[in-house]
């Protein structure tokens, strides 16, 4: 997706960052289905023998880590519950290779550890496999604190991947506590869908969506969001002024409206509804951006750069805030400011093009 459909391009990412604290048995995440499976067993608080590669884990130190425990296990040949600290290590390393061979190790030592079972699901997505994730993560559903992930969440972005919308639906529904063939699941399932970047899907989805619930909040926003990226503008204008009719204090929609009617030059009704946008909510940067842009289209270059220049201390290391700070100061006849903001800006996409 690009900037126009999300302030930032959305991929699938998981954060490994801290591991639980050593000793602390995980609680699998409540859920309210109707019908809710057993709760799979907490694993046991490691042994003695683990806790010192569980505190470097903790620290990040997981090379140090899995030599540790390649050392016990060398020394301890037979030791119960090492595959199991080795596939946990290689997982928070990110070595989703090494962590599926040594998980699948764990699971032939001991069928019922969960953990593992839920690691290997992630471990298998992340490595590029959602197919071979499925089963996995379809055993164990509830989240342990060492995933650092839901892997409910991974479980329906699997399905999507592998092109089951159904079940993707129904994963979904559960995550958020409705009937799996809701209006509300459809919806749900269609900003998934586009997040993922499966627009013609998205857009039969969040159809159905508003077949079902024709005032159901969101369905119309999402679908101008969509429509609007595809720069089918008259569409999106439609879609924006549906979810207005059903939520006018919708600031998001304002905003969004706002940009189509600024892609097809009219620029006094766009600056008109991010004036409402931002009278709703002020904390978000993009309204205040696309006021600038509006602003400096119409000549009005002195309030353009004021609202720029807001954008610019609530994020300073927005490259576009800069690059339009630039072209305004430029207009202008302010040279030097100008070459300093589009250097700023410059320097800022570089910077962000090497950190994907």
């Amino acid at each position: 997706m690009v900037t126009d459909m999300f302030p930032v391009k959305f991929v699938v990412s998981i954060l490994l960052a801290s591991v639980m604290a050593v000793g602390q048995e995980p609680v699998p995440q409540e859920r309210k289905d109707a019908n809710p499976s057993p709760a799979p067993a907490a694993p046991e608080a490691p042994r003695s023998e683990f806790l010192q590669a569980r505190k470097l884990v903790q620290q990040g130190k997981y090379d140090e880590a899995i030599a540790e425990l390649q050392q016990l296990s060398a020394a301890q040949p037979g030791l119960k519950g090492v595959a199991h600290e080795l596939g946990t290590a290689y997982y928070a390393k990110g070595d989703y290779q090494q962590a599926i061979v040594t998980l699948k190790k764990a699971l032939d030592e001991n069928r019922d550890d969960h953990e593992s079972t839920q690691l290997l699901g992630l471990s298998s997505y992340l490595a590029g496999r959602p197919s071979e994730a499925i089963p996995y993560l379809e055993k164990v559903q509830s989240w342990f604190p060492r995933a650092n992930v839901d892997a409910a969440y991974i479980l329906g972005i699997c399905y999507i991947q592998t092109k089951d919308y159904p079940k993707a639906r129904t994963a979904f529904a559960r995550m958020f506590d409705v009937p799996a063939d809701s209006a509300a699941s459809y919806l749900f399932t269609a900003r998934m869908l586009l997040r993922q970047e499966f627009d013609p899907v998205a857009e039969e989805y969040a159809l159905k969506a508003t077949t079902l619930d024709p005032k159901l909040p969101g369905a119309h926003l999402m679908l101008g969001e969509l429509y609007l990226y595809k720069s089918r503008i008259p569409e999106a204008i439609e879609q924006f002024q549906k979810e207005l009719s059903l939520n006018p204090a919708n600031a998001s929609a304002y905003y969004k409206l706002a940009d189509a009617y600024s892609r097809i030059q009219k620029f006094d009704d766009a600056e008109r509804l991010l004036q409402r946008s931002l009278w709703l909510d002020a904390t978000s940067t993009g309204p205040y951006i696309l006021m600038g842009k509006v602003l400096e289209k119409k000549g009005e270059f002195e309030l353009a750069v004021r609202a720029l220049r807001h954008a610019a201390v609530m994020d300073p290391n927005n490259p576009m805030t800069h690059h339009l700070l630039g072209q305004t100061y430029r207009d202008m006849g302010r040279q030097e400011e100008a070459a300093s903001e589009l250097k700023i800006a410059e320097e800022l996409r570089i910077k962000q093009d090497s950190h994907p």
